[in-house]
Parts: structure tokens; C-alpha cells; sequence
């Protein structure tokens, strides 16, 4: 399933967003650059089933829009700008479409596919996602990641050969998803970073999944994860990253 993915692998979370406008070609091609072997980054559907990438429920956060991303169609979406909140050399970036992303960086970095339909959960996003990595024959270098497993056992359904890893939130929050990953057989678990012991990257790999942990932007972090053999990070710096975790 990991062919691709080796270990250590460092995911440039939302691209590399400690110097970029997150989630833009603009950070996912800089964190090639500087070294990342992957990268990770969210999707959502617009109202015109166009696959776009946005952290968000909303736009207000990172662009010059408003109101909800999986309201607007992606005619309204490309007028906007996702860049200027981060810098103004950023200055009209665009909200990119999935289909752009992989044209650009499909072989030159490692992709982790958030599926972040949290809001609307029966939209048919996982198809369409789907149908856009079959297109550009990228199944080897895909992974698909998300807070609900039902996406997750969807993606398995149509790409059966693209590995699966379970989100989970930090602390009390995360128990659904702690009870759902001993139900279900997932190829990877996605900890918090404050929540990953010794013992659980242990129990992990004795069945047969690898760990990768969000979002770890601290060296110290960074060190104490990959004693304990943790195999990946999620992280908005790759350059630390690179110095850190090896």
C-alpha cells in the first residue's frame, strides 16, 4: 500500500503554510522545493461538483470571500483571492481546483488527500475525488485521510489499492474515532500530536498500520516523535522538518 511512502515521511501540511498562502499551487510547489517528499492538503465539492482545495467550511479565513465554500459554484470561487491574507507578493492566488494540483505536483510529491465534506457528507465528494486521481493514473501516489471513516471505507470501495488513514481528534474529543479504528482496518492512524505514547505507535504497528502525527511544527516535537518510531509527520515548516525528524 506504503510503496511510495517512505519512512520517515514528512507531509507539508496544507503545503508548505509556514511561508506560503495554505492550500495554494503557490505552497504546494514551494514545499517541493524545499525538500518535501509530500504533501497533504483538504478538498471540498462546489455547488457545480468541481473539486476544490480549502481548509475551511468557510471563505472568510483565507480569501477576500465570504460564506459557506460548498455554497458557491466554482465560477464565484476562481474570482477570489487566497493569497493576500499571507502576503501581499501572494496577491491573487487563486482557490486551485484538485484536477490543477495534480497536473502540477502529481509526480513530484507524495499527496495526502484530506476529504473534508464534514459539512455535507453525502455530496458525492469521494467519487469525484476519486475519478480525478484515476484520471491522471496517480493511485501509487495518493493517500486519502479523513475525520469520518464512511468517507475513508468509500474511497476504499473505489480505489481499493490507495491507502486509508484515520484522522483523529486530540484528546476526549477523538474517542469516536479511537473506538472506530479497533472496528475498522485502516492502513493508517492519524494521531494529535500531544496524544501519541510509545505504547500506541507500538500497538499500531503490531497491527500492521503506520502512524502519522498532526500538525508537530516544534524540533523537540519533531525528535521525540521519531524516537518513538512514528512514521510520518504532518507540518507546516519542511524545512525544520528536514533537520528534525530523520
Amino acid at each position: 500500500m506504503f510503496s511510495n511512502f517512505s519512512v520517515p515521511t514528512i507531509f507539508a501540511h496544507r503545503g508548505a503554510s509556514a511561508y506560503a498562502p495554505e492550500n495554494t499551487l503557490a505552497a504546494f510547489e514551494l514545499a517541493a522545493d524545499q525538500g518535501a517528499k509530500a504533501i497533504e492538503f483538504d478538498v471540498k465539492l462546489t455547488t457545480d461538483k468541481q473539486v476544490v482545495i480549502l481548509h475551511d467550511q468557510t471563505l472568510d479565513r483565507t480569501t477576500n470571500g465570504t460564506g459557506q465554500v460548498t455554497k458557491q459554484s466554482y465560477a464565484e470561487l476562481k474570482e477570489l483571492d487566497a493569497g493576500s491574507w499571507k502576503s501581499e507578493k501572494f496577491s491573487g492566488e487563486p482557490i486551485p481546483l484538485l484536477n490543477d494540483v495534480l497536473e502540477a505536483v502529481g509526480k513530484r510529491v507524495l499527496i495526502n488527500i484530506e476529504l473534508t465534506n464534514y459539512a455535507t457528507p453525502m455530496d458525492g465528494l469521494v467519487m469525484y475525488v476519486a475519478q480525478i486521481v484515476k484520471k491522471h493514473n496517480l493511485q501509487n501516489r495518493i493517500m486519502f485521510s479523513s475525520f469520518y471513516f464512511t468517507n475513508l471505507l468509500s474511497a476504499r470501495k473505489l480505489l481499493p489499492e490507495v491507502p486509508i488513514g484515520l484522522l483523529i481528534l486530540d484528546g476526549n474529543q477523538g474517542w469516536h474515532q479511537r473506538v472506530v479504528s479497533y472496528m475498522f482496518k485502516f492502513d493508517a492512524d492519524h494521531p494529535y500530536v500531544t496524544d501519541v505514547t510509545g505504547a500506541m505507535v507500538s500497538r499500531l504497528h503490531k497491527a500492521g498500520r503506520r502512524v502519522h502525527v498532526w500538525t508537530v511544527n516544534d524540533p523537540a516535537d519533531m525528535r521525540k516523535l521519531r524516537s518513538m518510531g512514528v512514521d510520518g509527520i504532518f507540518t507546516d515548516d519542511p524545512i525544520l522538518a528536514l533537520e528534525n525528524f530523520k
